[in-house]
């Protein structure tokens, strides 16, 4: 029994450093994105990428004591956010194009995929659920914010407040699925948060 519950821990935390790493990629080529509308030069687009890849999960890292956060301590996390970054610089002619629709999409598959590793983290940290709740939302919408602030603009979760709702909403059910520590579980809750995100963005379409 001990030994079946230790590979199922191992294999949660697989799971979740992936989702952490595929949102930690998404917002990082959305940060690049808007550096790029905002005619910012390649080392202004890595900044970006890196503040919005990273800004809300390092914020996490620091109110709940993990010190030194992922994004200083593990190389794949910085490493991930310039390459997608890299990414968005070197084929800029084809995310010139990007349809809004697909914008959409990887603002609410990030704000997914981190909502998971957020609320997560704060539980294993033995951070109160309610509290883990705000650290799931505020891993989700944090870089977005500190990517506006850089940008000089009025964040999204200040003027659309369905925003902050779907990160919480998500983070609240990821507290429920997460104290399962079920891979399966991880998976829904990603689920979940992408589509109150989803229907938040349609709505203020």
């Amino acid at each position: 029994m001990k030994h079946l519950v230790t590979r199922l821990r191992a294999n949660t935390d697989t799971v979740l450093l992936i989702f952490d790493l595929a949102g930690v990629f998404v917002f990082a080529v959305e940060g690049a994105l808007a550096a790029m509308r905002a005619e910012l030069d390649v080392f202004g687009l890595l900044v970006l990428s890196f503040a919005t890849a990273l800004g809300g999960g390092m914020l996490r890292d620091l109110l709940i004591g993990a010190t030194p956060p992922n994004a200083i301590k593990d190389w794949r996390y910085g490493a991930t956010a310039f390459t997608g970054g890299a990414a968005v610089f070197c084929f800029s002619h084809l995310f010139q194009v990007v349809p809004v629709n697909l914008l959409l999409v990887l603002d609410a598959a990030g704000l997914a995929l981190c909502a998971v590793a957020g609320v997560t983290k704060a539980l294993d940290f033995n951070i109160h659920g309610m509290l883990a709740v705000l650290m799931g939302a505020l891993t989700g919408v944090g870089g977005g914010t500190l990517r506006d602030l850089m940008l000089a603009r009025v964040p999204n979760v200040l003027k659309a407040d369905i925003y902050a709702v779907a990160a919480i909403v998500g983070a609240t059910v990821g507290g429920g699925v997460a104290a399962l520590e079920s891979a399966e579980g991880d998976g829904a809750l990603a689920g979940s948060a992408y589509v109150r995100r989803r229907l938040s963005t349609d709505l203020h379409r």
